[in-house]
């Protein structure tokens, strides 16, 4: 027996059923995200200077700390939550920070905050019983407190030092309980932090992979340094050589091509496609400069390998999988896309 059947309903109201339910799903979805929405909007309207005061506190205690004061972000239950995501952001964009349980601070781990530090304490209501104990460390030892709160006249508001206040929005749930608005805007308001941090340090994007080495993420912010052949493992031959001993020095390296030289200088670069343009019984006795492609595309080593990959695909009309990495004006090596697409750069 099928479970529609069992249910005691036949196929017809069994669709009609789903088709109902989809729909008012939809409708649900589309009202909490344009709610969601909406309070950003709201929030974005309310951001005055004590957001400022807020940036230069942070970025004030990296360079004058000599980057051993650090982030401190707190919070309990969804604000909690929201807090880890903030810290886990704010490290990853350069500025140092973690994480802390204002209830495991109250048994030991206030210990780890200095007066170096900034704390960052989320709490919608600015009443949660455990937080107490962490503000009021913060005043004893003059460190500087950052409230995120929706309620100016919290004791956390109260005692902060910089008071971010979130805009009196509902939540969307429709029993007005769970933390849903609040949520969302405390992590719009944390990510706003992080980037106006990013922006101020001018983090490039080769900073930034330092602090996501592994992942696409990673991947994707690899230099052309990172993947390149270079030094011994480079085919290289004289621009004066016959093409029989540019042959053996190109199936010695096995990377599909071999780099001509005139002295230090690149003179030109000899492929498959150029053997196979040239094929002729003479074609190993002929000098390697009649042979070579003088103009080979190129790119600097400090680009990004993505940069690389898209030179190469994305030629007009060529069939392009390598190209000559110059330091400068020196030639110093080869990107190929077979490497690219093995590293897991696309």
């Amino acid at each position: 027996m099928s479970k529609i059947k069992a249910m005691g309903l036949d196929t017809n109201q069994a669709m009609k059923a789903t088709s109902d339910n989809s729909e008012l799903d939809i409708q649900r979805a589309v009202r909490v995200l344009t709610a969601e929405g909406e309070a950003l909007k709201t929030l974005a309207g309310t951001i005055d200077v004590d957001f400022s005061k807020a940036v230069e506190a942070i970025n004030r205690m990296k360079s004058e700390a000599h980057m051993t004061g650090r982030l401190i972000v707190a919070g309990i239950g969804k604000s909690g939550h929201v807090a880890r995501k903030i810290a886990s952001t704010m490290a990853s964009t350069g500025t140092p920070s973690y994480f802390v349980h204002p209830g495991e601070a109250s048994h030991g781990d206030m210990g780890m905050i200095t007066d170096q530090d900034v704390v960052l304490m989320l709490s919608n209501s600015g009443e949660n019983a455990e937080l107490s104990d962490l503000i009021h460390y913060t005043c004893r030892y003059g460190i500087i407190l950052i409230a995120m709160t929706g309620n100016a006249k919290s004791t956390l508001a109260k005692h902060s030092d910089i008071c971010l206040l979130l805009p009196p929005v509902g939540e969307v749930c429709p029993n007005g309980l769970a933390p849903t608005t609040s949520t969302t805007m405390m992590i719009a308001l944390g990510d706003a932090l992080a980037i106006a941090l990013l922006e101020r340090m001018g983090l490039t994007p080769e900073q930034y992979k330092v602090f996501h080495p592994g992942g696409k993420l990673g991947q994707k912010l690899m230099s052309v340094a990172d993947v390149m052949v270079s030094g011994e493992d480079l085919p290289v031959v004289d621009v004066n050589v016959l093409m029989d001993e540019a042959l053996l020095a190109l199936t010695g390296k096995n990377l599909g091509c071999v780099l001509v030289f005139d002295g230090d200088e690149l003179a030109g670069i000899v492929t498959d496609g150029d053997l196979k343009r040239h094929m002729a019984p003479d074609l190993l006795q002929k000098p390697v400069s009649e042979i070579m492609s003088t103009q080979p595309k190129s790119i600097q080593m400090d680009a990004l390998a993505v940069r690389a990959v898209d030179i190469m695909t994305k030629m007009p009309g060529q069939y392009v999988t390598s190209l000559i990495v110059y330091d400068g004006d020196r030639a110093c090596g080869l990107i190929r896309l077979q490497d690219c697409l093995q590293a897991g750069i696309a």
